[in-house]
């Protein structure tokens, strides 16, 4: 199995996502974090199953994204690595996804 990555930002993103879910089914909220982590497997076995986002700003050309499994609305944004692959952030797709991965990247 390749290597899997987790930014900081990522853990925050998926605890402020599942208290999100949370408010209205705690038992959904644990199913997404489990949805999450099995997407991240599937990702790290599969690095290319995920489309790339075709952002416009340079720097995010090669992120890739994919839908978690049964969360459709909530966004796994990566990269592949040499030795597996970088989760970089979960974002919800209504969202400003590149002006969020961006400000990522300029945080790094």
């Amino acid at each position: 199995m390749s290597n899997i990555n987790k930014r900081p930002q990522v853990i925050r993103d998926l605890l402020e996502l599942a208290t999100y879910i949370a408010l209205n089914n705690l038992d959904a909220s644990d199913l997404f974090l489990s949805a999450a982590e099995t997407t991240f497997q599937q990702l790290a076995q599969m690095p290319n199953m995920g489309k790339l986002s075709q952002l416009s700003h340079p720097r995010l050309a090669n992120v890739r994204q994919q839908a978690i499994k049964g969360f459709r609305k909530y966004l796994v944004f990566y990269q592949i690595t040499n030795t597996g692959i970088e989760i970089l952030r979960v974002i919800h797709g209504a969202r400003d996804i590149e002006g969020i991965l961006y400000e990522s990247l300029e945080e790094e």
